[in-house]
């Protein structure tokens, strides 16, 4: 028995017969299956691609450089969301807004914030018609697809209250009637960090109506010589001249839908808690991020993916998201603030503590 059996083992190692051996691979098969491994995209993002090329050129005809601020406010449109930008005077905050809304087809409304202005002043008022003995409601400029509000810190409280619901729920109410704005709705919003006198510091439920908030820095030397020579050129025209609108008010709501479609993995949704919940639990921050920070990392990502031509979301996207979504959220304690600490580096700290799903 036993020399059988170390004469089936030796038979198993044993070459095969010469007719199972392959001796020859059909190429045509293995191209087949190569096409059959090419990655391709669940949704299709290649008209959103070429869209949010276009904007960046239109765009880039006028500013030099700042391309972080420009990918966020694209990206702002298409979650949906809203972006406050904040910047020392001259550093082109009102001028990116207006060229945004210059390249959209889509109405555009622009208002000044200073400290008389008062709610009726941006959401309508009713006017008495002598014609037919009845109160009409006169729309105010809130009215609008893209609205620009400069220097919005320059309105006290009950200004300010006049922008919460709108921003949140996208309609007014006013003398008991609910008032709907067309889609796409978007504010963007520009402050000076600087000055402070005849300013109002924003209310933090305001802040959190805000998906990004965008430090906007100054141009570096070579960025600075193109401003002159592009300014210098330009001799009788103006800037917005040069822009032309192209995208259209339902291709921005097709886009938003298709970016509210892009898949997220559960572990991905986990990590974006995980931040959030870090915000909370940690000794350097007063005030932690609440759930609509969580929602605006989930979205803010899935506009980043779309961007970048992936109908999924990877850390990366979460991670690029992170800190413009929370450092106008959270609050440092006031004896970090003291020493200097900014909300920006504990956030960052947080996403370097916190592990990345693999």
């Amino acid at each position: 028995m036993d020399e059988q059996n170390q004469e089936q083992d030796h038979q198993e190692f044993l070459p095969k017969p010469e007719q199972d051996v392959v001796t020859s691979i059909d190429d045509s098969l293995l191209k087949d299956e190569s096409k059959d491994l090419e990655f391709k995209n669940r949704l299709d993002l290649s008209e959103l691609q070429q869209c949010v090329a276009q904007i960046k050129a239109e765009v880039g005809k006028v500013i030099v450089g700042q391309k972080d601020m420009v990918d966020m406010l694209i990206a702002s449109l298409l979650a949906k969301g809203h972006s406050l930008i904040e910047g020392v005077p001259g550093v082109a905050k009102t001028v990116t807004a207006k060229l945004l809304a210059k390249s959209l087809s889509v109405e555009f409304s622009r208002i000044q914030f200073t400290p008389d202005l008062m709610p009726s002043d941006i959401l309508g008022t009713s006017v008495f018609n002598l014609k037919n003995s009845e109160f009409e409601f006169k729309k105010g400029p809130i009215f609008s697809n893209m609205i620009l509000i400069d220097e919005i810190n320059r309105s006290p409280a009950k200004t300010q209250a006049a922008l919460f619901e709108v921003m949140e729920e996208q309609q007014i109410t006013i003398d008991g009637h609910k008032y709907k704005l067309d889609a796409p709705f978007m504010v963007l919003a520009t402050q000076n960090p600087i000055e402070q006198e005849g300013t109002y510091r924003l209310p933090e439920a305001q802040l959190d109506r805000f998906l990004f908030k965008i430090d906007v820095d100054y141009p570096n030397l070579e960025e600075e010589i193109e401003i002159l020579s592009r300014e210098h050129e330009l001799k009788a025209t103006t800037k917005m001249e040069k822009i032309t609108s192209f995208l259209t008010a339902k291709q921005i709501e097709n886009y938003q839908v298709l970016v509210s479609q892009v898949i997220v993995e559960k572990h991905l949704l986990k990590y974006i808690a995980e931040l959030i919940v870090a915000t909370r639990s940690n000794r350097f921050l007063y005030l932690g991020a609440s759930p609509r920070a969580s929602i605006s990392v989930l979205k803010a990502s899935k506009a980043f993916a779309a961007m970048s031509g992936r109908d999924f979301v990877t850390p990366e996207d979460i991670k690029r998201a992170v800190t413009p979504v929370l450092h106008h959220r959270v609050i440092v304690t006031p004896e970090r603030e003291m020493e200097g600490v900014t909300s920006k580096q504990i956030i960052q700290q947080i996403i370097e503590t916190v592990e990345i799903p693999r």
